[in-house]
C-alpha cells in the first residue's frame, strides 16, 4: 500500500461532539484535515468513522503516522 502524505507535522485542535460520527482523513491529501473530503478517490486509502467519546477539544493527527489514529501521538516530532 502506498504511504500517505503528510499533511501537516503538527497536530490539529478540533472541538468534537460526544456521540457525533466523525471521518478522519488517512490519505493525507484531504483540504478539510483532518477530515475527510473525498480525496483519497482512486487511491488505495479510505477514510477511518470515528465516534467521539466526549464533548471538548481534541487533538488530530496530521502526519497520518500515529499509532493511536485519529489522535495525535507525537510521531510527528520523530519525522524529518
Amino acid at each position: 500500500m502506498d504511504k500517505p502524505d503528510i499533511a501537516a507535522k503538527e497536530p490539529i485542535a478540533v472541538d468534537l461532539k460526544k456521540g457525533e460520527e466523525y471521518y478522519f482523513c488517512t490519505c493525507g491529501k484531504s483540504a478539510s484535515q483532518p477530515f475527510c473530503d473525498g480525496s483519497h478517490s482512486g487511491t488505495g486509502f479510505m477514510p477511518q468513522a470515528f465516534v467521539a467519546e466526549a464533548d471538548g477539544e481534541a487533538y488530530l493527527c496530521q502526519c497520518k503516522q500515529t499509532g493511536n489514529s485519529p489522535y495525535c501521538d507525537g510521531t510527528h516530532n520523530k519525522l524529518d
